[in-house]
């Protein structure tokens, strides 16, 4: 790989974390103003989120799972439109920085429900990083 596609590539990864970044918190706001917190949340406080994860319902949980994996979805995307080749490859970078933001997230709230864990973990970065690649391959061949 040449300097000038490495450079291409890091900047292609800052892009899509930036603009994955964007949608993520995007969702997540727009989801705790459809879908608000049980009484006594502060949501900007990670130990009053634990101490009350378990009032949350099953749609209150899937809110943050859809915004992760769109927030992967769409940062791989763009990953994958900005670069000419390595479309796999900067998707995956995605991926792998947002499942890893998803391990820190799911450490900090170790009484959420197993089930959110495994399908967040599973689902929301890896494979939507993967569609993201496909997407960009189909609009950028």
């Amino acid at each position: 790989m040449s300097i000038k596609s490495a450079c291409i590539a890091t900047l292609a990864v800052i892009a899509g974390a930036f603009v994955g970044g964007l949608v993520n918190m995007g969702l997540i706001v727009a989801g705790a103003m459809l879908l608000p917190p049980p009484p006594g949340v502060d949501v900007n406080d990670i130990a009053s989120i634990e101490a009350h994860v378990a009032e949350y319902s099953v749609v209150q949980l899937l809110a943050p799972f859809v915004a992760h994996a769109l927030g992967t979805f769409v940062g791989a995307l763009v990953a994958g439109l900005v670069v000419p080749r390595s479309r796999l490859g900067v998707a995956l970078a995605i991926g792998l920085l947002y499942l890893m933001g998803g391990i820190m997230a799911v450490s900090m709230i170790p009484s959420a429900p197993l089930w959110f864990d495994a399908l967040d973990l599973v689902v929301a970065y890896l494979p939507m990083a993967l569609l993201g690649a496909r997407l960009a391959a189909r609009l950028r061949p």
